[in-house]
Order: C-alpha cells, then sequence, then structure tokens
C-alpha cells in the first residue's frame, strides 16, 4: 500500500530495511544553502539521500527573467532519480527539519513527472530525532541505478504569463503561502521587491500544522481551503510564495483535505517581480 501524501514516522520507522522504500533528506536554509549539507553529514535517517535544494531540485536561475528557484529541466531530473535509485515501483519519502516546507518541493516535482507514490514524512526530522529519539546515521548510501518516470504533466503548473491571464479571467483562488509580514510588504529579506501579487490571498503554510508540527487531520484542513475557496473548484486554485518552494506545502495540504488539482506557479514572487510592469499590492 503505498501513500502520495503523508507518512508517518512509525510507518517509516517500519519500513527503513525495505528495499521497496528510498528516503530522501531536503534539509536547506534559504539563507543558508550549505546548512542543510552539514546537517545530513552530521546525521540523517538511516538510508536518506541528500537532496539539495539550489542544485538538485531547481535550474539555472536567469537573471531578470527566471525566479529564485525555477523547476529544472524534466529529463535532467529524471536522470538523477534513475542514479538515486527511484524506480518507478519504490514508495519515496521526504523531510527536512523545517515543518516539511523545503522537502515538499521535491514530494510536487516527483508527482509533476508523473512518480505514483511520493509522500512527506509528517513532523520531518525534529519529530523522528529529536522528539522520538529514532536512529540516525552518518553513512552516504550508493544506490543502484534503475529506470524512473518521466512523464512531467504541464497541466501542474502555471507561469507568471498564464497566472496573470488567470487573474484576468476572474476566476482563480491565488493562495500565497509566506507569512503575513512579507506577504504586506512590511519585511521582505529575500527579493527585492516587498509586496503580494494583487488579489492573492495570504495563507500562511503553517496553518497547515497542528501545535506537534505535523499536518492537521484532513477535515480540518477541507474546512479551512473550503473557506478560502468559496465555492471556487480546487481545480481553479494557484500557489504562490516567494520562489515556489513552501506553495507546494499549500498545495499538499489540499491533496490531504480532499480537494485535488490546484496547481503550482514555479516562479511566484520572485519571477512575478522580474517585469516592472506586473502589478504590485502592498498591504493585506
Amino acid at each position: 500500500m503505498y501513500s502520495n501524501t503523508l507518512v508517518s514516522t512509525e510507518e517509516l520507522a517500519r519500513h527503513l530495511d525495505d528495499p521497496d522504500w528510498i528516503v530522501f533528506d531536503c534539509r536547506f536554509t534559504l539563507t543558508d544553502p550549505e546548512a542543510g549539507r552539514r546537517a545530513y553529514a552530521e546525521g540523517h535517517i538511516p538510508g536518506a539521500i541528500y537532496a539539495h535544494l539550489d542544485e538538485d531540485l531547481s535550474g539555472p536561475v536567469v537573471p531578470g527573467t527566471t525566479g529564485r528557484h525555477p523547476l529544472p529541466d524534466p529529463e535532467a531530473f529524471a536522470e538523477k532519480l534513475c542514479r538515486w535509485g527511484v524506480g518507478v515501483n519504490r514508495q519515496v519519502v521526504v523531510y527536512d527539519d523545517s515543518f516539511g516546507s523545503m522537502a515538499v518541493r521535491m514530494w510536487w516535482m516527483l508527482r509533476w513527472l508523473g512518480h505514483p507514490a511520493a509522500a512527506l514524512l509528517d513532523g520531518g526530522f525534529p519529530k523522528w530525532a529529536r522528539r522520538e529519539l529514532r536512529p540516525l546515521s552518518t553513512e552516504v548510501p550508493r544506490p543502484p541505478r534503475t529506470l524512473c518516470a518521466c512523464l512531467p504533466e504541464r497541466s501542474q503548473w502555471v507561469d507568471v504569463d498564464e497566472l496573470q491571464e488567470a487573474l484576468k479571467a476572474g476566476d482563480t483562488v491565488l493562495i500565497d503561502a509566506r507569512n503575513e509580514r512579507r506577504f504586506t510588504g512590511e519585511f521582505e529579506p529575500l527579493d527585492p521587491v516587498a509586496g503580494h501579487v494583487p488579489g492573492a490571498i495570504n495563507w500562511d503554510y503553517e496553518e497547515n500544522l497542528d501545535v506537534d508540527g505535523t499536518y492537521l487531520p484532513p477535515e480540518a484542513l477541507r474546512e479551512n481551503y473550503q473557506a478560502l475557496l468559496k465555492g471556487t473548484p480546487p481545480g481553479k486554485a494557484i500557489h504562490i510564495c516567494g520562489s515556489g518552494v513552501t506553495a507546494c506545502h499549500n498545495l499538499l495540504a489540499m491533496e490531504i483535505a480532499g480537494l485535488p488539482g490546484s496547481r503550482l506557479c514555479p516562479g511566484s514572487w520572485s519571477e512575478w517581480i522580474t517585469d516592472p510592469s506586473r502589478p504590485v499590492a502592498i498591504g493585506e
């Protein structure tokens, strides 16, 4: 039985030696790009492979054109997955130490390429290592190469021009996963322009979490997102953030809630602002 949303620490522990399961450590800090790699070297879930947000889960940044974390070429990413041993029938589990906010990028990318079984470790590294004191390792695995899925589904994402057209049509709910201070433009530590896309709704991804850092139950998530959608079909929802990473957290929440079909704008705010003719909103 495969999962395509969440896996608990208990379930992962039962499958640590299962050859049909493969784990990825996606720890990353936007202000210190090497912090995740250092943390991985100090100790990770046994068997986990490290995936770096900039080097593995993003394509080349083109100044003035792309956002901070553009999608990589799908065939190039699929080649990495093959080298990492991500076979089409393997359960992939991804985790980080920041409530899933980084690892969800890999979860979404696997779905984008057509991998049928990709899930986020609910509660992540803090739950596994700190609260439950489960085993860690410093060994770097060397998985055998295998065949993996490469069936990128273009309908799962929109570029900023398509986003602009969708907003003009007036039937789209745009959900921004950044925290309130970045959304309003009060504080912007990463991008050269502060604010948000006019018409966007702010829903900080941390609203998806319970007090212990795991996702809220499906019924609670469903209630929250139905209130945001206000009757709009889930397929008309588009998710953004600063650079198309934490937005995947809200997209996953909608999947858990039984509201499938929403889409990601990978370029997000950092690509929106590359064209000064695009409007910018400040405040709530």
